[in-house]
């Protein structure tokens, strides 16, 4: 029998997302903002760990179970392997709920690399 219950998830708000860095073409990145955007473009540089973020994007409810994104062409252990890299480059959070852990895309990190990424600026 499953002792898991559901949570409601609080909804960010438009407020709630602040871009760490300015736009490539604002100024020059300094080392720090350098250092943290470059983690998060490694992360992201893995076929797997671009599937597996993408997994958790695109799920319904906006996070996914491990057991739902886990069939990405390797090992369990590769997957969570891959998962904790996404999650220390701040790119995903998780959420324990009984044995399952659940993921999901942390907006600010992605409204920080769309910023830089901006060239409208």
């Amino acid at each position: 029998m499953s002792k898991s219950e559901v949570v409601e998830l609080p909804a960010l708000q438009d407020g709630d997302v602040v871009p760490c860095c300015p736009p490539i073409t604002a100024r020059e990145l300094s080392t720090a903002d350098a250092q943290k955007m470059a983690a998060m473009f490694k992360a992201l540089s893995d076929p797997v760990r671009l599937r597996l973020f993408s997994k958790v994007a695109s799920h319904p409810g906006g996070e996914a179970c491990v057991c739902d994104i886990a069939d990405v062409g390797v090992s369990q252990p590769t997957v969570s392997h891959h998962l904790k890299k996404l999650r220390e480059a701040g790119l995903l959070t998780s959420e324990r709920r009984g044995t399952w852990v659940y993921y999901q895309v942390a907006p600010s990190a992605v409204a920080a690399m769309s910023a830089m990424l901006d060239l409208r600026s």
